[in-house]
């Protein structure tokens, strides 16, 4: 049987103790509130961990509706008339599932402590799952604007999506070096922004962001691109680095050395630098080809890899240097280097996904059956105290 959770992991979740600072007024004026006197209206018997998978799952219905209206991203685009606009009504209920998703992922920890069913588990469930999610926000947000006129290349979004899993691991890389979770101001005010800009699409359709700004001669599309790097460097980053800087200061973190350090991050540069370069040398332009499989199997080895850092961090575990999906990616984009290709790197592609996806899985659901077995819970019912 695989076991994924060594002893010494599973000695660390029992020290663990929850430590985080949100600092956002968004989040202490607008949602705690909010989601305060929402999560009264839960009954007790609700798991926590069903109001966080419940909440992913709408997120992955947006992913699957606006993939079979628009899988390469051309539905926006007059370039294409070949390929219909997405139905309006599709906008509507993303609209709803982003408003509800980011509700459920508010209140399950709240859920949690007013059942007295907090555990490690429910963290890591709840980050994990958000690890995946980081994916979800930039790639339905460029359904919405699109390739060809008036929207922006593929490649150019995929910065925009590794950007924001950068946002996410370099949260919890923070927290594997200063023993704290300082949580993003971004995160609240995108998960609004988004459910708002659902709602202006569903009334106004995808013309309604084709115009210029004027004075700066800039397309709508590419002014949201500059507003997710200010979110980047200018919201996320600083801080990041700022709440490091300070651990080591007043000697309050871990005190790493550099290497150890920068540890957590190498499989996730390397992910990151590996696909890029694929995506440069392809000689059938693989990512063109395939914009939305090759986001999908980025976002979902980087969650791989952000739920191993998560695990290590709670754990107070060493994290792993570099993760055993990198080694066939490495494989994939030396050959695709070396060699003229093709339409083989299509299905390379598509295999690559596959192993992916199936090892994401696998060791989701086994981490989650050991922590089980380990705190002697269940993961999506509350079971009745002796």
């Amino acid at each position: 049987m695989t076991t994924y959770l060594s002893p010494e992991v599973l000695a660390g979740f029992d020290k663990y103790k929850y430590s985080a600072v949100d600092t956002s007024p968004v989040s202490k004026y607008i949602t705690h509130p909010f989601w305060n006197w929402v999560v009264e209206f839960v009954p007790k018997w609700v798991a926590p961990n069903l109001l966080t998978l419940t909440g992913f799952c709408q997120l992955l219905v947006n992913f699957a509706l606006l993939t079979y209206y628009d899988p390469h991203f051309f539905a926006a685009s007059r370039d294409h008339p070949e390929a219909l606009p997405i139905p309006n009504w599709v906008w509507l209920v993303c609209a709803f599932n982003n408003f509800m998703s980011h509700t459920l992922d508010g209140i399950d920890g709240k859920q949690a402590r007013r059942t007295g069913s907090s555990s490690p588990l429910g963290e890591l469930f709840d980050h994990g799952l958000d690890s995946w999610a980081t994916l979800f926000l930039p790639v339905a947000l460029y359904s919405i604007f699109g390739r060809g006129e008036y929207g922006v290349g593929v490649f150019r979004v995929y910065f925009i999506v590794t950007g924001v899993m950068l946002c996410f691991i370099l949260s919890h890389w923070e927290k594997y070096n200063t023993k704290i979770l300082f949580l993003p101001w971004g995160y609240d005010l995108s998960q609004l922004a988004m459910t708002g800009v659902y709602l202006l699409t569903f009334v106004g359709g995808h013309d309604l962001w084709k115009f210029k700004f004027p004075v700066i001669d800039m397309y709508c599309s590419e002014v949201i691109e500059i507003v997710m790097y200010v979110g980047f460097f200018i919201l996320t980053f600083p801080a990041t680095f700022w709440n490091i800087y300070k651990s080591y200061r007043d000697g309050t973190g871990k005190l790493y050395g550099p290497w150890e350090m920068l540890r957590p991050l190498v499989s996730t540069f390397l992910l990151f630098s590996l696909m890029v370069v694929w995506a440069r040398v392809s000689t059938c332009q693989v990512m063109e080809l395939q914009p939305r499989l090759f986001y999908w199997t980025t976002g979902t080895a980087f969650s791989y890899i952000a739920c191993r850092l998560i695990i290590s961090q709670m754990s107070d575990t060493r994290c792993e240097l570099i993760n055993w999906l990198i080694l066939p990616l490495a494989a994939i984009v030396a050959a695709s280097s070396l060699l003229s290709l093709g339409q083989l790197e299509v299905y390379l592609l598509w295999a690559y996904c596959f192993l992916v996806t199936a090892a994401h899985i696998h060791f989701g659901v086994h981490v989650v059956q050991e922590m089980c077995d380990h705190f002697k819970i269940s993961a999506l019912t509350i079971k009745p105290k002796q």
